[in-house]
């Protein structure tokens, strides 16, 4: 067990007393502290970790993991596993058990299991930003649950992978059979979760997140955090993409990257649309049958936020602040294609110095103005063309199908392809601090 941490004294207790309560406990835990100038440490130390430190790393989390990795991989047999978790993160008490079972699950005519990855929710729901976030978590659950458990990403809230895929990885990279590193993770991607996920299966191996193992990991608790943190996600998941090419992995999220980007431009075309008919002919109006599919669109997002409890199912009935919250992400992922576009710098966090913010700022400003100019331009381009309320319609129609698809909780994608059938389908389990009644799906925390 490997739980790397940054001056995260405030956190990693409650981390360690998770994983002390699971009723199948890890051989060893380790936390890797990475240049840390607090208490983490001696923290650790008290709740019977073994800590080490990181010496000289300059290459963030995925550096000293690497450290740690490479004397720990060759002690270990192919039967063994590691678990990484990360410091900000509580376990379910079954969840090492249930990761355990899943990762010895291997059906006979499949591919390997490669990892086994985490169902999660957020805590503490204190703010508006917060429950925006859990809704999010939430119907990501749901949609594993949907997908049988296949997983595009095994996150870094806490993966468990066989030893010998991890070495597997390792081996690739020093043959340059995957594109970069040379290491278990990636030390250029900003999301090193991500990249080790698409390593993984471009080696072969299928990765899994059974909803049976539920983690609660810490929410962003102010929207300037959230901000970086979402742009990082993105930034570094359309890094990874163009590191590996188009390739039969990487086909699926290209074309889901290819939908977000068509969600982001669909607003503004919407609103030009919208906007140039009602000062040239008058309102439109909304025909009842319109009214009728945004419904079930509608009524999709709140079904699908049903296990996160009564506060869940208020925020998404309430429509507008998800709505909002929408714009903000594609704000987001418009920033991200333009630092790609525009070869910007990658970081962890935001940019230090006056003048590179500046810079950024003028770059970023540019960016979204071109992107919507051009957007514009295509919707009036569309208008003259008299083609635009058909293209609107068919986004719409296309948005229900896959909605409707979603409550039916079926996988067409699956049968096309003749996906295996993956892990047994079991109900989703909200997280639960420990001790707490049946009923409450989410916790706090008094030292925060």
């Amino acid at each position: 067990m490997l739980v790397p941490a940054h001056n995260e004294e405030a956190l990693i207790a409650e981390t360690l007393q998770s994983l002390a309560a699971q009723t199948r406990p890890a051989d060893e835990v380790i936390v890797v502290a990475d240049r840390c100038t607090d208490r983490t440490a001696q923290i650790s130390t008290a709740h019977g970790a073994r800590v080490v430190e990181s010496v000289g790393n300059t290459q963030a989390k995925a550096g000293a993991l690497n450290q740690v990795l490479d004397e720990l991989l060759p002690q270990l047999s192919d039967d063994d596993a590691v678990m990484i978790m990360d410091s900000d993160t509580s376990l379910s008490p079954e969840f090492i058990a249930r990761a355990a079972r899943r990762l010895h699950e291997q059906e006979p005519g499949l591919p390997p299991i490669g990892g086994v990855g985490a169902i999660f929710f957020g805590y503490p729901l204190r703010r508006l930003v917060c429950h925006l976030q859990n809704n999010e978590y939430v119907r990501y659950a749901r949609e594993l649950h949907r997908r049988h458990g296949r997983a595009d990403v095994l996150t870094g809230t806490a993966s468990l992978y066989p030893a010998k895929a991890l070495r597997h990885v390792h081996r690739a990279r020093t043959e340059h059979t995957l594109p970069r590193g040379d290491a278990v993770y990636d030390v250029q991607s900003l999301t090193e979760d991500n990249e080790l996920t698409l390593a993984l299966k471009h080696l072969g191996y299928r990765c899994a997140s059974p909803c049976a193992c539920v983690v609660g990991t810490e929410l962003m608790p102010t929207w300037s955090r959230l901000y970086y943190q979402r742009l990082r996600w993105q930034r570094g998941a359309l890094d990874n993409l163009r590191a590996y090419g188009l390739t039969r992995v990487t086909l699926p999220y290209v074309c889901r990257q290819a939908l977000t980007y068509l969600s982001v431009a669909f607003v503004p075309f919407f609103l030009t649309v919208l906007g140039y008919y009602t000062v040239t002919k008058g309102f439109p109006g909304v025909p009842w049958f319109w009214v009728a599919v945004t419904g079930i669109a509608a009524f999709e997002r709140v079904w699908a936020a049903k296990h996160g409890g009564w506060k869940s199912l208020l925020l998404a009935g309430a429509i507008v602040p998800e709505v909002l919250f929408d714009q903000f992400l594609n704000v987001v992922y418009a920033k991200a294609l333009i630092d790609i576009l525009t070869r910007t710098d990658a970081t962890w966090e935001q940019t230090r110095g006056r003048k590179k913010r500046l810079r950024r700022l003028l770059v970023t400003t540019c960016g979204l103005l071109t992107m919507l100019a051009a957007v514009v331009g295509l919707a009036i381009a569309c208008i003259a063309l008299g083609i635009a309320w058909h293209l609107i319609a068919v986004f719409v129609v296309c948005g229900v199908t896959a909605a409707v698809i979603r409550l039916s909780r079926l996988y067409p994608l699956g049968l096309l392809l003749s996906l295996p059938s993956g892990e047994p389908k079991h109900e989703i389990e909200p997280w639960r601090q420990p001790g707490a009644p049946a009923s409450a799906t989410t916790r706090s925390r008094s030292h925060r």
